[in-house]
């Protein structure tokens, strides 16, 4: 580790090296000013956010619509913005609670072993077994189209992942020396998981949690574009997809589909590079460090 790095406070010097990564740099920019376009964005367009025009059904870009119109005259600028709140937040909530579970029942398995550490790798297994979309699309048509229920299959099936990686982690740390003198000093199990072994592991769970949200705001789209994700008339990216599924749109009407097509693949696309940034700079850290 660089001499100028040592003088720091490891949160500092963690945030010096993140932004001296081009992958993560690219990629925050990227994702920052897709994140201000969501929350400034309709303020730069006089129309609402579910606001007809019949005179103007699938109107092209022209007129005070900056992306034109979809097919109830609705402006697309708007919708495309509200869609980006809508999106992103299904995708950081859903992370959340991917993080939190996945956190906790791995903690729980790998520190305590024995029949914890069974019962918890069974459920995982089980909930691995079956296909993620196969599930979630199952689920979805049971209990409706809405924010909230795209969010919860996302957050309670997407876990197993994230409770293998802490797992994993905190089983090659809870034998190691500086655990043993924790024990010596008399810190109790849980000030030596939330102290020592947690803080630890951080590595994995920031990379495993930074391309979750990747991954949820796929899913979210996937779903809403087979209607079983956000219910009408809230945008999301995927909602707002669903439209190329009239072949005469999707060859007519580029309008209406490019613009969030190109939203879910930025977004990835800038998490995929923030998280396999992340990445390596815990890996080439820990080879330093070694």
């Amino acid at each position: 580790m660089r001499g100028w790095l040592k003088k720091l406070s490891p949160g500092r010097a963690l945030l010096k090296v993140v932004s001296a990564h081009r992958l993560v740099t690219v990629g925050g920019i990227i994702l920052f000013i897709l994140a201000v376009f969501s929350l400034v964005g309709p303020f730069f367009s006089p129309f609402g956010r579910d606001e007809v025009n019949i005179a103007e059904i699938q109107a092209p870009p022209g007129n005070g619509h900056i992306l034109g119109t979809d097919d109830l005259g609705r402006d697309i600028f708007v919708r495309l913005a509200h869609g980006g709140r809508v999106s992103l937040s299904v995708g950081i909530i859903a992370m959340l609670i991917q993080v939190v579970i996945g956190v906790t029942l791995g903690s729980v398995a790998g520190f305590y072993g024995g029949i914890y550490d069974n019962l918890i790798m069974r459920i995982t297994d089980v909930v691995m077994c079956f296909p993620f979309f196969v599930i979630s699309l199952s689920v979805a048509a049971l209990t409706g189209p809405s924010f909230r229920n795209v969010i919860l299959i996302i957050g309670l099936l997407g876990w197993p992942a994230m409770a293998r990686v802490v797992r994993g982690n905190i089983l090659g740390l809870k034998n190691t020396e500086f655990i043993d003198a924790a024990r010596a000093l008399g810190l109790t199990q849980g000030e030596i998981i939330f102290r020592h072994l947690l803080p630890n592991s951080v590595g994995p769970i920031i990379v495993y949690g930074t391309l979750n949200i990747a991954y949820a705001v796929m899913i979210e789209a996937s779903l809403s574009f087979l209607g079983l994700g956000i219910a009408q008339p809230q945008p999301s990216w995927g909602t707002m997809l669903s439209a190329a599924q009239k072949l005469t749109i999707l060859q007519r009407c580029s309008w209406m589909w490019i613009p969030p097509g190109l939203m879910v693949f930025l977004t990835v696309m800038s998490i995929n590079f923030i998280g396999e940034g992340i990445s390596e700079i815990f890996h080439s850290t820990g080879r330093s460090s070694a």
